[in-house]
């Protein structure tokens, strides 16, 4: 269709408290507007410049009733176009208070609005909120603002750059930059809380810097590494706007490695005077206790993670789910979803398929039209064979008229049916007009519109989820199982992140909501790669101890001092979803941010509560493969320096130097 006649954007109005003949007024002031192809009312069925007398009102309820007309608009540009947004644009100001909008081009407009304007609120909001659980987490009033300033660098950088892309999804657009700010956030903290460690060992400045990137540079590599991993399956879909998602977070993490290991430095050198003279006491207490109660409880934290794991799984795919994009714009609460609900309760829905079909035969092309005006649930049928009068050809009418609806060599048909754009009757009407064409034209001939598409996005998508969510998780292994060189360990740290993903998307369906299977998918592979980066943290922390340290007593240190880490990430990355939850107007931004906080939750709960007992329970398998790894991931004990503040035991300082 967009070879033959363009891909048009299409949209409905309402206009209130008119006469028909103001109504017929509205209808030529909206024709003539630049960017609209095409108005369709009711003069197109009637003579609307007679008496009023003698006008068929009962055959024209479908356009005008009660003092109400509606409109269906077709617009020369796609529905995202500049054009179609001026020409709507346009049309309010027309109508004023006396007009409702709705259709897929409206929804484009609105989200375009809305979205840019919430997402500076919901900025602002995440910046307030993390500034402050970052000074709870840091030991220095000056620290966070140096956190905020080299991510949002990175955050910039990112958006920026999307303009080799040429275009973004309005989803990626909406949640790619809070999303990034959360989960790069992990990578300034290792970089600046081991050059804190470093400097109380009195070391220079620079010397301190060095060796803060030397030991963070694998921790935060193999992090990031594990995250674009992750997102990178998504750009394995078929359905674009998976792609889209997933290059751009994929580079954005890749943007913020590479920011954090080279410009924190540069600050850091710049500004440690002012980092040290505004130390403060730790506002947050010592983990030890909360590490041995986890220990403690290691039996029944399995018994009940293990009666919860098989209900997970299997009711995470028993949700009821959206695939096509009404979602996105029909939120309740908002003017869009007030005037659909307006415009549908006055003349039910008005849901448009257009057919393509060749352009052959006029004949074949008006007994076509008159079956489909047959079905119960169209409207009405718009065909150039149908519209041309009793005896003119289409040869006699210029190309401006008859080039809407027939091309060389396809002709177009407009065929409205009383539904949603996504429903169970929606798809059966498809499905039958679908047939009746196909009956007419086998071949070449095509189906078009929300409900064709949104049926063709559910085979697509639900497909590629069988495969996206297998590729996501070998990837993030894979990518483990490099930076430890262990076979065992990648399996030990997703079993706590998966179980997370499972629980998490087990609750909408406990609580009977829909959500939308797009937002199922980016959600499981975002809370696989951004919080995987809580169990690599304790990994680290526990190789370490081990070397030093039994099983037990390796574990629960390395709890404890992951603790912090685990938690400042995980708040960052829900305040993050929960931002998008109550400040975005639309409802499936909101139930993705909702989905991303929760998992965050559920992430950050998993790894602390499951994975220290996880590592006591497979130490053998675990340190058995330890002397491949490097010494740059575990350090001999004849080599390193006590972290400052940890018990020496029986041993001086001195003994280690």
């Amino acid at each position: 269709m967009e070879e033959e006649f363009g891909y048009p954007g299409t949209a409905r109005i309402m206009i209130a408290d008119v006469s028909i003949y103001e109504a017929k007024t509205y209808k030529d002031r909206i024709a003539a507007i630049e960017g609209v192809d095409r108005v369709q009312w009711a003069d197109a069925v009637t003579d609307i410049n007679q008496s009023s007398l003698f006008i068929p009102y009962e055959e024209i309820d479908d356009y005008y009733q009660d003092g109400h007309a509606v409109m269906d608009i077709t617009f020369t540009g796609n529905n995202s176009a500049a054009s179609t947004r001026s020409a709507i644009q346009q049309m309010q100001t027309i109508l004023g208070e006396k007009g409702s909008f709705s259709g897929p081009a409206v929804q484009e407009k609105f989200l375009n609005e809305i979205i840019t304007k919430e997402m500076l609120y919901i900025l602002i909001f995440g910046i307030f909120i993390i500034l402050g659980l970052l000074t709870l987490a840091t030991t220095s009033w000056f620290e966070p603002l140096v956190f905020l300033i080299v991510i949002l660098i990175s955050v910039v950088i990112n958006m920026g750059s999307n303009i080799f892309f040429g275009t973004v999804s309005s989803i990626t657009f909406s949640v790619a930059a809070v999303l990034q700010l959360a989960i790069a956030m992990d990578y300034t903290i290792i970089l600046l809380d081991n050059f804190t460690k470093e400097r109380k060992l009195q070391l220079p400045v620079e010397e301190a810097l060095s060796n803060a990137i030397r030991k963070s540079i694998v921790t935060v590599s193999s992090a990031g590494a594990a995250a674009v991993v992750g997102f990178l399956a998504l750009v394995l879909m078929r359905y674009g706007i998976g792609r889209d998602i997933g290059l751009v977070l994929a580079k954005g993490i890749a943007i913020s490695m590479i920011t954090v290991m080279t410009l924190t430095p540069a600050f850091v050198l710049r500004w440690y005077k002012i980092i040290e003279s505004t130390q403060h006491k730790p506002l947050v207490p010592s983990f030890d206790k909360v590490a041995g109660q986890i220990y403690r409880f290691r039996w029944v934290t399995l018994i009940l993670l293990m009666l919860i794991a098989v209900p997970a799984y299997v009711a995470k795919d028993m949700n009821d789910f959206n695939y096509g994009n009404e979602a996105l714009g029909l939120s309740q609460g908002t003017t869009m979803y007030e005037d659909d609900q307006a415009i549908t309760s006055k003349f039910g829905r008005s849901n448009l398929i257009m057919a393509i079909v060749p352009n052959s035969s006029m004949v074949t092309e008006a007994k076509l039209s008159e079956d489909l005006e047959e079905l119960p649930y169209v409207k009405y049928v718009t065909s150039l064979a149908n519209t041309l009068p009793d005896g003119v050809l289409a040869s006699f009418l210029p190309d401006s008229i008859t080039g809407q609806l027939h091309s060389d060599n396809y002709s177009r048909i407009l065929i409205p049916i009383r539904t949603s754009g996504e429903s169970e009757l929606a798809f059966r009407a498809a499905d039958e007009i679908s047939k009746i064409v196909k009956g007419y034209y086998p071949e070449n001939s095509y189906i078009i519109g929300v409900t064709p598409s949104t049926m063709d996005i559910k085979g697509v998508i639900v497909d590629d989820w069988s495969r996206i969510d297998k590729l996501s998780m070998l990837g993030v292994a894979l990518a483990i199982g490099v930076a430890f060189r262990s076979l065992v360990l990648p399996i030990v740290l997703i079993i706590p992140i998966k179980m997370a993903v499972y629980v998490n998307m087990m609750v909408p369906y406990l609580l009977g909501a829909r959500m939308m299977y797009l937002g199922f998918i980016v959600v499981s592979c975002l809370q696989l790669g951004a919080t995987i980066d809580y169990s690599i943290v304790m990994t680290y922390h526990y190789l370490d101890q081990r070397k030093r340290h039994d099983k037990v007593t390796a574990s629960q240190k390395a709890t404890a001092a992951s603790m912090l880490p685990i938690l400042t990430s995980g708040l960052i990355l829900a305040v993050a979803g929960y931002g998008l939850y109550f400040l975005s107007s639309v409802t499936a931004l909101a139930d993705l941010g909702r989905l991303v906080a929760r998992g965050a939750l559920l992430s950050m709960f998993m790894v602390i509560a499951l994975l220290p007992n996880l590592f006591i329970w497979s130490d053998k398998m675990i340190m058995l493969g330890s002397k491949f790894m490097p010494q740059s991931i575990i350090a001999r004990q004849e080599d390193r320096l006590p972290d400052v503040g940890e018990e020496l035991e029986d041993e001086s300082i001195s003994q280690y130097l």
